[in-house]
C-alpha cells in the first residue's frame, strides 16, 4: 500500500506537496441519544448545565431534545480534535440527569411510540421557534422515528496556503473564490462516486430494534424476537430505513457548478409539494411546518456530503452564492459502538487521504445516468456490502466490490503517501492498510463485528447497545476534566444562556410576521 513520494506527485501531476499543505482543517460533529437505564429514549429536557442548545458553540441538540450534538472547533491537529471531543464527552456526562447515558450506536434505542420522541426546544426567540417548527415539520413529513438516527459529520477543508499555491500551479485565471469552489465541487463529485467504499469500511448499523420498524415497510430478517437485521448489511442508516423519501428522490442536484447546485435547491425550497400541502401549515392555531414546499430549509435535503460556508444572518444558499464553498461536510459516517468517541485517529487519517484523493483525482462532470449508477452502488453496499462476490457497476460494467475496493485503496495510497511525507510519519499508509484488511476479510468490518457480538452473546440489539453505552459512560466518568477545560466549558455554557436571553429580548417582529418574512426569501 505504501507509495513513493515522487510516484505520488506524478500520479496527481504535482511538482511538489509542501508540508504546510497537509495542515488539513477539520472538525467533528457527533450526535448521540440520551437514554434511560432501561434503554429507552430520555424524556427529560436538554440539561441546563450544558447551556443553551440555540447558542452554545460546542453542545447543542439535533432533531430531538434527547439527541445531543457535540461540536469540536476547527483544528489542523487530529490529536487536538479528538482530545477536545473527548473532553466534551466528559462534560456532557457530568451534566446528564441521574441514570442517563449516551447511546453508542447510530440506530436508536427502544422507542415505544413517536409521541415519546420530544422535539428539540430552542427557547422563545423567533429563530429558536423556527428551529423547533422545522423539526415539527420533519416529523409530519418523514416521521419522528427517522429523526432519532445518529451519526458523525466530518468537516474538511484544505488550508489557505494550499489553495494559494495550487491556484498558481494550476495556471488558473479564475478568482481564488471561483477556483476553490470549482475544486471542492470536483471533490464532491468524486466523493459521490466512491462513497460506497466508506459505507463498506465504516458502516456500523446492520441491525435495529424491532420497534424501529413498526408500521414501516421493510425486508429485514429476524435475528431474535427483538432484533431485525440483514446478514450482509453494512449501514442500514443510509438505506430506506434512514434518510430516504419519495420527495427527496424527486430532487436531482447536480454538482457540476455552484449555480446549478444553488438553483436546484432553491427550486425545491420554493416549489409547493402536494403531500405537504395536505398536511397544511396550521392545525387549531398550532404550527405544523415552516411551509408546504418540497424543502422547508436547505438542510432538509439529506445528502451524504454538503458544500458549506459559515456566516451569520444569511441563509446557507445566499452565503454560498456570495462567497463560494469554504469547506465540505461528510455525512455518511455511522457511530462505531466499539470506539468511545464513535471515531478514532486511524479513521480520520483514512478520511483525510480519501478526501485528498477525491480532490486531486480527475473528476468528470456528473450526468443523470451516472447518478443512477451511484445510487445503485450505494444501495447495494448498504444492504449487501459483505456478500461474497457482490458486483457493483462502474461506467456501465460490472466489477466486484472487493476488486474495486482494492484498486481504489491502492490509488488512495498515493494521497496517503503525500500526507505521510508532509507529516514525516507512516500513519496514513498504515490507516490505509487497516482498511485493506477489511476488504480482504469482511468479518473485520464494524458491521460484521456487531452481528458477531449479537450472535455470540445471544444479545438483542438493545442489550448490546446498553452494555457498550454503560462501559463508555464508566470510562468517561472515571477520568475527570482538567480544571482549565472544566472552567472553559462551564463559562461557555453560562455565556450561551445569556446569549439566548438576549436573542429573545431583541426580537422586533412577532413570530407570524417573522415566519412570513422568512418564507418570502429570494436569492
Amino acid at each position: 500500500m505504501t507509495r513513493s513520494f515522487n510516484a505520488s506527485l506524478e500520479r496527481f501531476q504535482l511538482s511538489e506537496f509542501k508540508p504546510a499543505w497537509a495542515k488539513i482543517q477539520r472538525g467533528i460533529e457527533k450526535e448521540s441519544l440520551r437514554v434511560t437505564p432501561e434503554g429507552r429514549l430520555a424524556q427529560t429536557p436538554h440539561p441546563v448545565g450544558m447551556g443553551s442548545a440555540l447558542t452554545h458553540p460546542y453542545v447543542t441538540t439535533d432533531y430531538s431534545e434527547a439527541l445531543v450534538e457535540m461540536i469540536t472547533p476547527v483544528s489542523d491537529s487530529i490529536d487536538d480534535c479528538l482530545s477536545f471531543l473527548d473532553d466534551l464527552h466528559k462534560f456532557v456526562y457530568q451534566n446528564l440527569p441521574e441514570g442517563e447515558r449516551l447511546w453508542v450506536s447510530s440506530m436508536p434505542c427502544l422507542l415505544e411510540s413517536e409521541a415519546q420522541i420530544p422535539l428539540a426546544q430552542y427557547g422563545k426567540s423567533n429563530m429558536g421557534r423556527l428551529k423547533t417548527l422545522y423539526r415539527e415539520g420533519l416529523g409530519h413529513r418523514y416521521g419522528r422515528l427517522m429523526q432519532t438516527i445518529a451519526g458523525i459529520h466530518y468537516n474538511f477543508s484544505m488550508p489557505d496556503t494550499f489553495w494559494d499555491d495550487f491556484h498558481s500551479l494550476s495556471g488558473s485565471n479564475e478568482t481564488m473564490q471561483a477556483f476553490r469552489t470549482r475544486k471542492y465541487l470536483h471533490l464532491i463529485r468524486n466523493f459521490h462516486r466512491y462513497s460506497w467504499l466508506l459505507v463498506y469500511l465504516f458502516g456500523a448499523s446492520p441491525a435495529v430494534c424491532r420497534c424501529f420498524t413498526d408500521d414501516r415497510n421493510h425486508d429485514l430478517q429476524a435475528l431474535d424476537a427483538a432484533t431485525l437485521y440483514k446478514p450482509d448489511a453494512t449501514c442500514l442508516r443510509m438505506g430506506d430505513l434512514g434518510y430516504k423519501s419519495d420527495a427527496q428522490r424527486s430532487i436531482f442536484v447536480c454538482y457540476n457548478d455552484l449555480n446549478n447546485y444553488i438553483d436546484s435547491l432553491y427550486s425545491a425550497l420554493s416549489t409547493p409539494y402536494a403531500p405537504y400541502q395536505r398536511i397544511g401549515m396550521k392545525r387549531d392555531d398550532h404550527h405544523l411546518q415552516i411551509n408546504t414546499n418540497l424543502l422547508q430549509l436547505e438542510n432538509e435535503f439529506y445528502a451524504t456530503i454538503r458544500p458549506k460556508r459559515v456566516g451569520d444572518g444569511k441563509r446557507p444558499l445566499q452565503l454560498l452564492k456570495e462567497s463560494g464553498i469554504q469547506y465540505i461536510e461528510v455525512r455518511a459516517l455511522d457511530l462505531n459502538p466499539f470506539l468511545p468517541l464513535g471515531i478514532d485517529a486511524e479513521q480520520i487519517r483514512f478520511l483525510d487521504a480519501f478526501l485528498v484523493y477525491c480532490l486531486l483525482s480527475d473528476s468528470p462532470a456528473c450526468v443523470e445516468t451516472e447518478n443512477h449508477e451511484i445510487e445503485q452502488n450505494l444501495a447495494l453496499t448498504v444492504n449487501r456490502g459483505r456478500e461474497a462476490g457482490l458486483e457493483l457497476q462502474r461506467k456501465g460494467k460490472p466489477v466486484t466490490l472487493k476488486d474495486w475496493s482494492t484498486e481504489l485503496l491502492q490509488d488512495i495510497g498515493h494521497s496517503a503517501s503525500l500526507l505521510d511525507h508532509a507529516h514525516e510519519t507512516g500513519a496514513y499508509s498504515q490507516a490505509l492498510a487497516a482498511q485493506q484488511t477489511k476488504v480482504d476479510d469482511p468479518t473485520q468490518t464494524p458491521s460484521a463485528k456487531i452481528l458477531q457480538a449479537l450472535q455470540d452473546n445471544n444479545q438483542p440489539f438493545c442489550k448490546f447497545g446498553m452494555q457498550h453505552s454503560e462501559g463508555v459512560q464508566q470510562g468517561f466518568l472515571s477520568s475527570p476534566l482538567l480544571p482549565a477545560r472544566q472552567d472553559h466549558f462551564t463559562a461557555t455554557s453560562a455565556e450561551s444562556l445569556t446569549a439566548q436571553a438576549q436573542a429573545e429580548a431583541s426580537d422586533e417582529l412577532d413570530f407570524e410576521s417573522f415566519l412570513t418574512q422568512w418564507n418570502d426569501y429570494r436569492l
